[in-house]
């Protein structure tokens, strides 16, 4: 069976997050600035870039090469086609994560917001090793209903094959796996949302070498 993240519509997705009982792309966006701003870096990778909300905080100033990431390719050709203003500095890349690490760019900050659910931590430090970056900016999803961890919309069933991908992320789980490969928590903010969900931001430094 193909990865479900190829056969959700990229209309439905930003449908289903955009609506105001869920905000999370409102919200997902804001964050974004934030995480844009927050370094002193000059490239970036975006791990499930989807369909590129968030990517106008790329100042062209700033970064010389941003890649956004993700297993749909249909989500990335609406990326290009969006963010043409970002041409000569973006760049698309159609990466599994669980399979195809080892393809995956360097970059100085590597962000992956409401992605680590859906390929678990193991695979998620590999990444991290593989792009070696100096900052790593991460957002999950804590819910407070664990049977429905989903919001409830009329997009819902655009989701179903979602469970047989999803693990239930927790800050300190996410922590120590951060901290096994050699980063430390440097932020931690929480924002909640209207159906009684919290979007975390959790944020980690690579660790220096001591002599």
């Amino acid at each position: 069976m193909p990865n479900p993240w190829k056969e959700i519509s990229l209309d439905d997705y930003e449908k289903h997050m955009s609506l105001e009982s869920v905000r999370q792309l409102q919200t997902l966006d804001s964050i974004m600035k934030e995480q844009f701003a927050a370094y002193p870096v000059e490239t970036a990778a975006v791990l499930g870039v989807a369909g590129g909300n968030g990517l106008e905080h790329v100042g062209t100033d700033k970064y010389r090469r941003v890649y956004g990431i993700d297993i749909n390719a249909n989500y990335l050709r609406a990326v290009a086609q969006r963010y043409t203003e970002l041409s000569g500095a973006l760049e698309c890349l159609q990466i599994d994560l669980i399979n195809e690490a080892e393809k995956l760019p360097k970059a100085q900050l590597l962000i992956a917001n409401l992605l680590i659910e859906y390929i678990g931590y193991g695979a998620f430090q590999r990444a991290v090793l593989q792009t070696t970056p100096e900052y790593v900016s991460c957002v999950i999803q804590i819910n407070t209903d664990e049977e429905q961890w989903v919001s409830e919309s009329p997009y819902l069933r655009a989701f179903d094959r979602l469970d047989e991908v999803h693990h239930q992320m927790e800050e300190a789980a996410l922590t120590a796996t951060m901290n096994e490969i050699g980063f430390s928590l440097i932020l931690q903010e929480s924002c909640p949302l209207p159906n009684g969900k919290a979007l975390v931001r959790l944020d980690y430094k690579k660790n220096e070498v001591q002599l």
